[in-house]
This record gives C-alpha cells, sequence and structure tokens, in this order.
C-alpha cells in the first residue's frame, strides 16, 4: 500500500482535528506506574544526538502523565546511559527486562544499538518500539516496529529521493564522492546510493569508508578534495559530518553540494561552512509540518526546553520527531488494547495504522515497515528547511 501526498496531507489535518489535547481536562492518573525501559547514548561519541531523544521522551511522559497517563496509571521511564556501546546497550536492556522488570520497551538511539536490544526483546517475547534503525533487512523479529518512516528499501528510495530533489532544482550531479562511516545504517543506504547512481548515470569519483569512531578526517578530506566531485554524498553519523566540513575547510576546498544522511542537527545548523549543505527529513519546525496543531504544541515545548537544557539547537527536526513518534506508537497501542501485553501490543500495531506528528503510520510491510515519508532539508541561513517535495517546502523555500 501507498500513500499518496495529497492525501497524506489530508491525513495530517484529520490528526491534528482528532488528537489535539490541548483544552481538554483529564483525571490524575492514580496507582503503580506502568514502567517504560530502555537506554540511550547520553555519553559517548552519538550523544549530541541521543540527548535529543532524551528531551524529547521527557517531554512526551510529561504530557502524557497530565492527559491520565496510560490504562489510568502514571507512566515512569526507566532511563540507562549505553555510552554509545552496543554491547553495554545488549546488557542494559537485559537490566531492563530481568532485574528492573519493566513492563514496556523502547529502544535506544542507532542502528547497532537497536539490533542489540532487538535480540535482548525477541529472548524474552518482549515488543521493541524504536526510532532510528536504518537496516530493515536486519529487522526480522516480528515484534519490532519502527517509527522513522523510512520505507523497507531505504538503500534505493532515499537516492533516489535526494537525486531528484537536485534534479528538480537544476543541480543534477554528474559525479559524485562517496564517504561513509561503516556505522551499519549509513553504510547500507551508502552502498545504495553507489548503485542508484550508477543507474542513473551519475560517474562514482570517489568511493571511502572510516571506522565508526574516527575522528582524524584530515586525509579523507584530501581525497574528495583532489576528487573535486559535483556532489559529496556523507554517510556520516553525529559530528561526524561536521568534522569533515571542518577539515574541508582547513584546506580551502568548500563542497560544491554536499548531503549528509544523519548529522548531528544542532551543530550543524551552527557551522558556516554547512549552509546549503543537505539532508533527510521526515519533519521539520515549520508549515505545513506544523499546521497539525498537535505537532505545533509538540514544536514549542520542545523550543522551550531545549533552550533551558542549553542544547545546540531548539527546534525539532528528524531525529526529534522520529523519538515523539515512537512514544506516539506506544501511547496508541497501549490505548487501544486496554493492554500491557506485548503480543497483544505487537498484533494490533500489525494490524492498524497510527496517527503520529509525520502522518500516519503502518507496520504490515516487509519486516513490519510500512511507505517511506522522507523529504530532502537543507541548512538555509541557520535553519533547516524542507525543499524537496515542493507540497512539503518551508514557505518560500526552494533548493539553494
Amino acid at each position: 500500500m501507498t500513500i499518496d501526498r495529497r492525501s497524506f496531507a489530508a491525513a495530517l489535518g484529520a490528526l491534528g482535528a482528532t488528537t489535539w489535547w490541548g483544552s481538554r481536562a483529564f483525571a490524575q492518573p492514580t496507582g503503580t506506574p506502568v514502567r517504560i525501559g530502555g537506554s540511550l547514548a547520553l555519553t559517548g561519541p552519538l550523544s549530541s544526538v541521543g540527548m535529543v531523544h532524551k528531551l524529547t521522551g521527557e517531554i512526551y511522559i510529561d504530557e502524557l502523565n497530565k492527559r491520565g497517563g496510560l490504562l489510568g496509571r502514571p507512566v515512569e521511564w526507566v532511563l540507562k546511559d549505553d555510552q554509545s556501546k552496543p554491547d553495554l546497550t545488549r546488557t542494559l536492556y537485559e537490566q531492563l527486562v530481568t532485574s528492573d522488570k519493566v513492563d514496556l520497551l523502547i529502544g535506544p538511539y542507532g542502528t547497532s544499538a537497536i539490533l542489540s536490544a532487538m535480540g535482548v526483546a525477541q529472548r524474552y517475547g518482549k515488543t521493541l518500539v524504536h526510532h532510528t534503525f536504518g537496516v530493515p533487512p536486519l529487522a526480522k523479529y516480528d515484534q519490532q516496529f519502527y517509527s522513522w518512516a523510512l520505507g523497507p528499501e531505504p538503500q534505493k528510495t532515499v537516492p533516489a529521493i535526494v537525486f531528484d530533489a537536485l534534479a528538480a532544482g537544476n543541480k543534477a550531479p554528474k559525479t559524485l564522492a562517496v564517504v561513509t562511516s561503516k556505522f551499519p545504517s549509513v553504510h547500507f543506504i551508502s552502498m545504495g546510493v553507489r548503485e542508484v547512481a550508477k543507474q542513473r548515470g551519475i560517474r562514482e569519483v570517489l568511493f571511502l569508508e572510516w571506522d565508526f569512531g574516527n575522528r582524524d578526517f584530515g586525509p579523507i578530506a584530501a581525497r574528495i578534495k583532489d576528487a573535486d566531485p559535483d556532489l559529496i554524498w556523507g554517510g556520516a553519523l553525529g559530528l561526524e559530518a561536521n568534522q569533515i566540513l571542518d577539515a574541508l575547510k582547513k584546506i580551502d576546498y568548500a563542497p560544491r553540494s554536499s548531503f549528509w544522511y544523519a548529522p548531528a542537527p544542532g551543530p550543524m545548523l551552527k557551522a558556516p561552512e554547512a549552509n546549503n549543505a543537505l539532508s533527510l527529513t521526515i519533519f521539520e519546525d515549520h508549515p505545513p509540518f506544523t499546521n497539525n496543531p498537535v505537532a505545533a504544541h509538540f514544536t514549542q515545548v520542545f523550543r522551550e526546553r531545549a533552550t533551558q537544557a542549553n542544547l545546540p539547537s531548539n527546534t525539532v527536526e528528524v531525529q526529534a520527531a522520529a523519538s515523539y513518534s515512537a512514544w506516539q506508537i506506544i501511547d496508541a497501542a497501549v490505548s487501544a488494547t486496554k493492554s500491557l501485553d506485548d503480543k497483544a501490543i505487537a498484533t494490533w500495531l500489525r494490524a492498524n495504522q497510527v496517527d503520529t506528528i509525520q502522518g500516519k503510520l503502518r507496520f504490515n510491510g516487509p519486516n513490519n515497515y510500512g511507505d517511506d515519508l522522507s523529504r530532502v532539508k537543507q541548512v538555509q541561513d541557520g535553519k533547516w528547511l524542507v525543499v524537496h517535495p515542493k507540497e512539503w517546502a518551508a514557505p518560500g523555500a526552494r533548493l539553494r
């Protein structure tokens, strides 16, 4: 099943009309808390993004408890720091299930950590809702559900929408440099880029890989400058994109065009050398996304709380939106089934769609993946603005 853009826009409007709770009164939750367990990268190389997910979860739980909690009970998030280490993540999820005895699970940040958590969830028959798993073919467990609407074949669909965006803006590349971390999700997408580029007649002039955790990008920058591509495709995670752009700046090279798959959103906005850089998104803090009143309320609260927390950016974008959507999935499934039973929740999710701030999500495709709702955004003068497709572009925005 596919959702055309016009139908999706109508669904987004209906979501705002039916789920806004701003003026309603709710009974205070009582009784034993519903405990939802998970970990995040609060320290280590992924912490710049992990903190965005932490703040988002805190906001959602605060709002949820104001609305009566789950099943009339207050909700408690049992959160642990996995330090950006997949092996530690596995241990922490074992603890959450066996020692902490949480009722439900929510996934960590990052594909490798989620895969570790997924193995634990499968061993104990727990449903796992997660938000940033980028290799759908590895998501074999039938009780896992993904909130970032990336579709079942992002290695094909993500490069396609990026190349389409460039072509629509009269910036179709003739040459391409693919530089990528070996981190599973970004590497998976980057390998797909090579195939899609070949099919479109785009000549690959450079392909480089680095081990996750690398901090010396000088040699990579030098190779990029020598290749001088029309487009740099960066399979970069977190601050890696900033580090590459900084290394390029030090050798007096400004990319003609660059795309970065999963950058740290705030730091990229603040780097002058990142102006006009492209990335992927499902939601940004501007219309038409914020025409949905639930989304508008979340973006306002996030802005206030992120400012108080001194986060590098105080605007909602793809990471916060995917995280918020994961909490919405849990909320919807528990409310619909009136149960904390993992199998009942999983059965309901496979059979139903869930309203989220990015639109209606479904889970009845390959490996419980649904539609690809990706858009292309660009850094423009310190803001992330969607530029493609045009019906989702920020008012007045176009590709630079």
